[in-house]
Order: C-alpha cells, then sequence, then structure tokens
C-alpha cells in the first residue's frame, strides 16, 4: 500500500512544469509594494510548488501541474489584486522558453562595457505593431536587434542615455502590457530552472 502511495507521489511530481512569472512595474520608487516573501506565500497558497524569487523587480520561478500559460497568468493575476489591493500586469514562461533564450545567444558579438545594458523587454501578445528590428535611436545609444512574435533584445549605452527613455519608447511602440528585463536577470531566472 505505501508503494502505491510513493508511486502516486512520483508520478503527479513527474507532471509539474517549471515557469517563469515576470511581474510588471512592482516595488519602483515605493509604488505597488510587494514584497518577494510575501508574493512567494501568495503563490504556494494558490498551489504553485517550489517558489523562487529573483530581485525584488517580480521574477518568480515556481513548478504547477497547469499547462495553459494563459490560465496561470489569470490566477495569478486574479490572486495579486486581492492579497495587494491593485492590479499588476504578468507575463508567463515556459522554462523551457527561458532555457531557449540562453541557448539563443541573442546577444552574441555584442561588446559589453560598463556603459553597456542589454535588455530583454516580454510580449504579452502578437505586436500590432509594424515595427522592424534592428532598430537604432537617433542618437545611437539604444539599439533593438531583433523582434519576435513574444520578446524585443535591446542595447542601451548608459553614458548618455537613460533607461526610461528606452522603456518609454518601448511602451510607445508596443504598448504597456510588456515588461523588461536585464539579461543578468534572465539569467538568473534561467539557473533556476
Amino acid at each position: 500500500m505505501k508503494s502505491t502511495k510513493v508511486e502516486k507521489l512520483n508520478s503527479s511530481v513527474g507532471n509539474l512544469e517549471r515557469y517563469a512569472a515576470f511581474l510588471r512595474g512592482i516595488n519602483i520608487s515605493g509604488h505597488k509594494k510587494v514584497p518577494m516573501a510575501d508574493l512567494k506565500k501568495m503563490l504556494e497558497k494558490i498551489g504553485f510548488s517550489n517558489v523562487q524569487t529573483i530581485l525584488a523587480s517580480g521574477n518568480v520561478v515556481f513548478d504547477s501541474s497547469e499547462k495553459n500559460l494563459e490560465a496561470i497568468k489569470e490566477k495569478i493575476e486574479k490572486q495579486i489584486e486581492e492579497t495587494f489591493g491593485f492590479q499588476v500586469k504578468t507575463i508567463i514562461h515556459s522554462m523551457s522558453y527561458i532555457k531557449k533564450l540562453m541557448a539563443d545567444d541573442p546577444f552574441k558579438g555584442i561588446e559589453v562595457t560598463k556603459e553597456t545594458r542589454l535588455y530583454v523587454t516580454f510580449l504579452s501578445h502578437k505586436p500590432k505593431s509594424t515595427f522592424k528590428a534592428p532598430y537604432q535611436s537617433p542618437d545611437k545609444l539604444f539599439r533593438i536587434l531583433k523582434a519576435t512574435d513574444d520578446a524585443l533584445f535591446s542595447v542601451l549605452l548608459v553614458k548618455d542615455a537613460r533607461s526610461i527613455d528606452a522603456m518609454n519608447f518601448i511602451d510607445k511602440e508596443f504598448g504597456k502590457e510588456v515588461t523588461t528585463r536585464n539579461w543578468n536577470t534572465i539569467v538568473k531566472v534561467a539557473a533556476l530552472g
């Protein structure tokens, strides 16, 4: 009898998938404050397991038996609003997607200096924009190397440019249902997969 319970437990664990959630616009200058410890507890409360947070900018890795990304997104967004009292747009990706990003090495050939910032902007849906990559800003400090249906890969030189200007360009072109992360953050997320 005990071995049957262990087999059932192992089979349910085998059905779990690993996901990464990226929350937009939390913990910025005291707005939309979401402590990571509270976020972790909230996600565990609604059934996710092996929850790990990365930095305070709203990056979470977790396991779930749910396979539908939209269902996971809706569940998290609804619970955030109930728990913290405000809406937070969330983008969910499978860990296999994150690992594929790493393997694709979108910044290969980019010389990284102390002024160089590498960013990934996750899109919530296929863009309606007619934007074509590659793109370079008139001041040559901001470049979008590649645009796919679900992500943009950009490089910013910060010696004279402010990242807020680059993010405003992205918001204007692709809408506010996007969220941007430094490539170093994505590397940390992938390491938890």
